[in-house]
């Protein structure tokens, strides 16, 4: 009997051995997860859950029953010891499970900051697990202070619960803005000023130089010479591909796991999907890091297992949620030397273009355009940048056309 062997129990592996059984798959799946717990959503993790307004049941993608009825073997709490390619074979636990196509679905690690400026000090946190979160949790109380390395996404989605919590949130960017290496100057300079009317003190074109404190944190020295006291530290400069046990199978790697279109690595029978998985895309190698990829990556390598024979064709979408502003993103905007500005009331969204060609839409508090923009995207239609631009355009009509 055919037997897929899953590492990484998050969105991805979730979402491929659901897909799998969905398929018809009448064979053997196993799916091993290095965390105590079942796959869960992690995007609720810095915001609902931390707030106290999710129970951590209702993070989980699956109820942990799901798995035996679908006769998916979970093994939680589990690390895998080695993988040899050559005899299709996983340890794990002392045990060795033999494999006829094997998924690395591993994610990816938050980035730390180096020992030597005080990164290993207690107060430090990083936010990517449910332990991560569990762990800073305490630190949350009316009148502490924050401090948030990085001014990207995460950064600022943990800078907004701090600042509901009552805690005085001071986040520091080393770039000239924040969200400099994912949006235009308009979506930063949006941010910006959302977090300073919520009593963010943010800091561009700003290095940490160093975290202070004996065992704990208990301030930060600048690149300008500034310092501060503070109570405690979120870093969020980033993630790494969980690539290493791929690279020691002998897996190829190329910005995480290398696949080619229909996510087969550069050894037969083995797969990647999700954060840790590289991927072709416009004659680039790219990683996406969002939720939507990891569905719908995993997705297609179970169809793939059950030779489909279909290549990604990915519709990128993102979101992040600050204080009362929903953003959501449809495409990627790498390239654009365009930007125009749509206004509805409370509802503000930016075009991204590349000469004539839509790229990608920011869209504030506005549900409606974001799902056109998203439409015209995938469709590959291309509404010039005046017709956005005007006011009266009615949009809707734009899908048509």
């Amino acid at each position: 009997m055919t037997h897929v062997v899953v590492i990484g129990a998050g969105q991805a592996g979730s979402s491929l051995t659901a897909k799998l059984r969905n398929l018809g798959f009448d064979g053997d799946i196993t799916l091993i997860g290095e965390e105590p717990v079942p796959p869960y959503q992690r995007p609720p993790l810095s915001k609902a859950y931390l707030l106290g307004e999710m129970e951590e049941e209702r993070l989980y993608l699956r109820p942990e029953a799901f798995y035996d009825e679908q006769n998916i073997t979970l093994r939680l709490g589990a690390t895998v010891d080695s993988i040899d390619a050559n005899a299709k074979t996983v340890t794990v636990g002392g045990d060795q499970i033999s494999y006829d196509h094997l998924v690395f679905t591993t994610g990816s690690t938050p980035r730390a900051l180096p020992a030597k400026i005080g990164g290993t000090l207690d107060g430090v946190h990083v936010v990517r697990t449910l332990a991560d979160v569990d762990a800073m949790a305490p630190e949350f109380g009316d009148g502490r202070r924050a401090l948030i390395v990085g001014g990207g996404y995460i950064g600022l989605e943990a800078a907004a619960v701090a600042a509901k919590l009552g805690v005085k949130a001071i986040v520091v960017e080393m770039a000239d803005r924040i969200l400099q290496r994912v949006a235009a100057e308009q979506t930063s300079d949006f941010f910006r000023d959302l977090h300073t009317v919520h009593g963010v003190e943010i800091r561009e074109g700003v290095g940490l130089d160093q975290l202070k404190g004996e065992g704990r944190v208990t301030g930060a020295r600048f690149t300008d010479g500034s310092e501060i006291d503070v109570d405690f530290v979120i870093v969020g400069v980033g993630i790494t591909p969980n690539d290493q046990l791929a690279a020691s199978a002998g897996v190829a790697l190329d910005n995480g796991i290398k696949t080619d279109a229909r996510g087969q690595t550069s050894i037969a029978g083995i797969w990647a999907a999700g954060d840790c998985a590289s991927f072709p895309y416009r004659g680039a190698q790219i990683r996406m890091e969002s939720v939507g990829n990891a569905i719908d990556q995993a997705e297609l390598v179970a169809e793939n297992i059950m030779d489909a024979g279909k290549d990604y064709d990915p519709k990128p979408w993102f979101w992040s949620d600050q204080f009362d502003i929903k953003l959501q993103i449809a495409g990627l905007n790498s390239g654009y030397d365009m930007v125009v500005t749509r206004e509805d009331g409370d509802a503000t969204s930016f075009w991204y273009y590349k000469g004539r060609e839509l790229l990608a839409v920011d869209a504030m508090n506005d549900p409606r355009n974001y799902m056109i923009g998203k439409r015209l995207i995938e469709a590959g239609k291309h509404p010039a940048p005046e017709v956005i631009a005007d006011q009266g355009t009615d949009m809707k009509a734009l899908l048509k056309a």
